[in-house]
């Protein structure tokens, strides 16, 4: 099977894109999924479940719990439960005044470069991106693996 070039661009420019994240994480002092923790409390608002977050940001429910630890322990969250065992998470004041310095202008700089695009530029963006990411999906779902050789 051939290369395609253009998916190899479209992988490289996925990859450099999550490398931006990573890094500003780094810079921040943050793993990235604690980063994830925060972007998702700024983003879906101070109360949100645990569990939204996994489901929002695709991440693990392990990798979160071991984050969430971490930040409460170190005085930036605190959490309260909710129905069943949903888990509500809370910026702390601490918490709060990390987000507005160093989160929250994060998510500035994602929504202006977002709108500095045309709206039709946008809406082909996440139309084309749905649509790529649905057809890997089934096609994903008919393969099947052996850890036999």
């Amino acid at each position: 099977m051939g290369k395609i070039r253009e998916l190899d661009e479209w992988f490289r420019l996925f990859k450099e894109y999550d490398d931006i994240f990573h890094e500003l994480s780094r810079k921040m002092g943050l793993s990235d999924s604690a980063f994830i923790i925060f972007y998702g409390i700024c983003s879906l608002g101070n109360g949100c479940l645990q569990k939204d977050i996994c489901d929002s940001y695709y991440i693990r429910k392990q990798t979160v719990n071991s984050s969430i630890r971490s930040l409460e322990q170190d005085g930036y969250i605190y959490l309260e439960s909710g129905n069943g065992r949903d888990m509500h998470l809370y910026l702390t004041p601490k918490g709060q005044a990390f987000s507005e310095k160093n989160i929250r202008p994060v998510i500035q700089i994602e929504q202006d470069a977002f709108l500095e695009m045309e709206p039709s530029e946008r809406s082909a963006m996440v139309e084309l991106t749905v649509k790529y990411v649905s057809l890997i999906k089934n096609k994903a779902k008919k393969l099947s693996f052996s850890a036999e050789d």
